[in-house]
């Protein structure tokens, strides 16, 4: 099973990002966990720009995005909403008939974010995403500066985060 991992965060010391990784490192052999790497590279969402040839960084986040049984995505809490570079992100895709339908999980870093995991719900329902609200976790990462290292070194979040690929994949096997 091919997982597409997305971190709404640009940020270098992202927990997001961080979760995301502990979470590939965890992954049993049978399930690759791909992080997305070219969020910064995404331009602003521009709809003149998305017809018979978008940008070439959009082609290749819409690629990864159809090559995966399955999506998982953390986002921090911005102004009581998703971070405006991970909606840049939803908006490419879409317009893309690569996302329909596909199986989606929420990694949340922080307890407090429920703005941020609401709004990024709202947004995933309307672009027709089969949210697996049984493969979503919630880590305690606020205030923290834990390595992708230290989150899979502990033992409840490491037990969490292989729940949540054991979710997705009794999801994607049906």
């Amino acid at each position: 099973m091919r997982i597409f991992a997305l971190s709404g965060s640009l940020r270098s010391a992202s927990s997001n990002t961080a979760a995301l990784r502990a979470l590939a490192s965890l992954a049993p052999p049978e399930v690759t966990v791909a992080l997305y790497t070219g969020l910064g590279a995404l331009p602003h969402f521009n709809a003149d720009l998305d017809g018979d040839m978008p940008p070439a960084a959009v082609r290749a986040l819409r690629e990864a995005v159809g090559q995966a049984d399955a999506l998982i995505i953390s986002s921090p809490e911005y102004a009581r909403g998703i971070a405006g570079s991970l909606k840049n992100a939803l908006d490419w895709l879409v317009g893309s008939d690569t996302f329909p339908g596909k199986p989606v999980a929420i990694l949340n870093t922080s307890p407090r974010a429920q703005h941020a995991d609401a709004h990024l719900r709202l947004t995933l329902s309307t672009m027709a995403a089969v949210l697996v609200p049984e493969a979503d976790v919630t880590l305690p990462l606020i205030g923290t500066a834990m390595t992708a290292d230290a989150i899979a070194a502990d033992a409840q979040m490491s037990h969490a985060l292989r729940n949540m690929l054991d979710a997705l994949q009794k999801t994607v096997a049906g």
